[in-house]
């Protein structure tokens, strides 16, 4: 007995690196021409270049999330190297920690939010798995 539900063919697989390259410098992950995103963080709703639908992405709270945790992990480290090496004043530090984590933060967002609609593009997810 046979279940006919089950897709029997693959579908040709999209590549998740080259993707998520795209996604990260703010391309289209099909194409990688078009623009992702129209402003800052609004994802556009189909690419120009090649009309690939781009509506369907659910990055929801996944790129602000990873943004913490990166830029966590990077200038946790850094401050307390900065204060055992250096012992600046601590106005000096939490100015120069502070301007660090807000450039990092608003420079990684909408990277990480292209790479995660690149992801979801890459791996069929919610709606992109039609061609």
């Amino acid at each position: 007995m046979t279940d006919q539900t089950i897709d029997t063919q693959p579908d040709a697989d999209r590549a998740t690196k080259p993707a998520l390259l795209k996604g990260f410098r703010g391309r289209c992950p099909k194409c990688g021409e078009g623009k992702l995103l129209s402003g800052y963080l609004k994802v556009n709703d189909s690419c120009s270049n090649c009309g690939q639908e781009l509506f369907h992405h659910r990055a929801d709270d996944g790129p602000a999330y990873l943004t913490i945790l990166l830029v966590g992990h990077l200038l946790a480290p850094a401050l307390h190297v900065t204060y055992v090496e250096f012992r600046p004043e601590p106005l000096t530090m939490f100015l120069i920690f502070a301007i660090g984590c807000t450039a990092l933060s608003l420079f990684l967002l909408p990277r990480l939010k292209g790479a995660v609609v690149a992801y979801q593009w890459a791996r069929r997810m919610h709606g992109f798995e039609n061609a």
